[in-house]
């Protein structure tokens, strides 16, 4: 027998989000919202100088080939297309 996920879900799927009757969340205050950001950027751990520097480097010869491939392949597909649809390069 074939399972489907409408045949799967529980209950809480058929629920509405909130009960009705129960007012809505507050909204959070700009104080508290700040503290909140605050926090979680004291979780992140931040890259050193060393590291950024290398990750910095690594992007940028990253992009320099795929520059230089797509550059490669705009000159060579236009000399195809130029020769097989005769097209001039002086007007």
């Amino acid at each position: 027998m074939r399972t489907l996920a409408i045949d799967t879900r529980g209950e809480a799927a058929d629920r509405p989000s909130k009960p009705s009757g129960q007012p809505a969340k507050k909204r959070t205050s700009p104080a508290l919202f700040y503290r909140q950001i605050v926090a979680e950027l004291r979780k992140v751990i931040w890259p050193t100088r060393k590291v950024l520097i290398n990750y910095t480097t690594v992007v940028l010869v990253f992009v320099l080939i795929m520059v230089g491939i797509v550059a490669g392949l705009d000159f060579l597909l236009t000399k195809g297309v130029l020769a097989v649809f005769g097209g001039s390069t002086t007007p």
